[in-house]
């Protein structure tokens, strides 16, 4: 749904989901954990006359500003979409210029983060990046392993589709016969197991789409497209995102007390 369009009566949600949190700025509702396909850098750049990485640099620099706005708002787990399976058959030059920030990010944020008790995580696979980025990867996960603040995951040579194989090749690894599979099972190999499912996935650069993106995690998250590119997605962005969850009705399945059988 995009943020210019009416919200119907129907979507208000129930004040009593447990996966919500109060916002200390707006008093409204607010998802525990909110993920973001950071979509548009690079028609951010060519709108402006400058190289893709251009776009991609500009974006990573906007990354500390929203997560201070969700974490202004109480949310306690943000999953950022910064580089999936499939991104790595793009150009050779705009693959490397994108984990060169990569490392930037983690060079200029990394102290930052640790001070203001952010526990980074990683979604994805470490294996397939460079020594050196993941000897960085690993030096920042373990410089904040112990915080309990809001939990970042960067979803980095990530897909949805690998993520759900990957749990289940494990399973398999494991012995576990069949009857011994589950949700939880499944859950629990997940790259994002320590944290719950996604409440909002938010999706910037005007596409309708969750591009393989926390498949299993977003069973039942609310969806939120906005034709603002990434860089330009700001406080004001998200408050008007929050602000329409928070008038959505979350009937996982069921029907909302109102409602007759």
């Amino acid at each position: 749904m995009r943020s210019d369009q009416a919200v119907d009566d129907e979507t208000i949600a129930p004040a009593e989901h447990l996966g919500d949190v109060i916002s200390p700025i707006s008093g409204g509702r607010v998802p525990r954990h909110v993920a973001v396909i950071m979509d548009g850098n690079g028609r951010w750049a060519t709108q402006r006359g400058l190289p893709r990485r251009s776009g991609h640099r500009a974006g990573t620099e906007n990354i500390r500003r929203v997560l201070e706005r969700f974490g202004d708002h109480g949310v306690r787990y943000v999953t950022l979409y910064g580089f999936s399976t499939e991104n790595w058959t793009r150009p050779e030059s705009e693959v490397k210029a994108i984990l060169r920030l990569l490392g930037f990010f983690l060079r200029r944020e990394v102290n930052n983060l640790h001070k203001n008790n952010v526990h980074l995580r990683l979604a994805g696979h470490l294996e397939h990046l460079p020594e050196r980025l993941q000897q960085q990867v690993l030096d920042a996960l373990e410089l904040t392993a112990n915080n309990d603040g809001l939990t970042l995951n960067i979803a980095f040579s990530y897909g949805g589709r690998d993520e759900i194989v990957n749990a289940v090749r494990r399973l398999m690894q494991e012995g576990m016969g069949p009857d011994d599979v589950t949700e939880e099972a499944i859950r629990d190999r997940l790259f994002t197991a320590d944290s719950p499912d996604a409440d909002l996935i938010i999706r910037t650069g005007g596409e309708t789409r969750i591009s393989n993106f926390l498949l299993w995690q977003s069973a039942y998250a609310e969806l939120y497209f906005t034709d603002a590119f990434w860089p330009d997605f700001g406080r004001e962005d998200i408050d008007i995102a929050l602000a329409e969850y928070g008038r959505r009705k979350r009937r996982f399945g069921g029907l909302g007390e109102d409602e007759p059988l």
